[in-house]
Formats: structure tokens, sequence, C-alpha cells
């Protein structure tokens, strides 16, 4: 989850620099999706079985998925450098796959 925080940081980070009309749109849909990822694994801890904290966890990657999306069309529209896209890009699918593994390991117990 740590590595889910520090995205959060770095998301936050990213659209202080985008232009003023993304406010509403794009930087909002970023930053709530960006948010969603700890507190879905966070909340979903707190469940009493397996079940309830594997839906918390697939709301989790959903959302890494969805902020994955929107960093594409941020790079497509120039928000972003090349390089910083590649970086960003390397972590949310790190993370997917961390997701994805802990909700597995969820299932096969």
């Amino acid at each position: 989850m740590a590595s889910s925080k520090k995205l959060v940081q770095e998301n936050y980070r990213l659209t202080r620099t985008f232009p003023d009309f993304e406010k509403f749109a794009l930087v909002t849909q970023m930053n709530r999706c960006a948010v969603s990822i700890p507190s879905n694994i966070s909340e979903g801890s707190s469940k009493s079985s397996d079940r309830h904290f594997k839906k918390y966890l697939e709301d989790s990657l959903g959302s890494a998925f969805e902020w994955e999306t929107q960093l594409i069309i941020a790079f497509n529209e120039n928000y972003l450098s090349e390089e910083k896209f590649k970086e960003l890009e390397q972590k949310i699918k790190q993370m997917q796959k961390m997701i994805s593994s802990f909700k597995s390991g969820l299932q096969a117990s």
C-alpha cells in the first residue's frame, strides 16, 4: 500500500502542472482514481471476510486501470514528457500486478 500512497503524491504533483481548463475534468478524474487505489485497499483490509476484501481489491484494481487510461490521455495531450509517462506507466502496471496477485491469493484460500 505504501507504493500506492506514493503514486497519489506523484499524481498530485503531476496534475498541478496540467492546464487550468483541465481542473474539473482530467485533473479531478486522475486525483480521484489515484486516491481510490490505496483507499479501497485500506477499507477492504478492515472487512471480516476474504470475499469482502476481494471486492475492495477489485475496486482498487479498477481504479488503477482507469488511472492508467487517464495517464495515456494526458500523455497524448502532451501534458507530460515521454520519460515521465513511461516511469508512471511502469509503476501503475507494477501496482496492477501486485493487486491482482494479492487478490488471487485470497481466492486460493
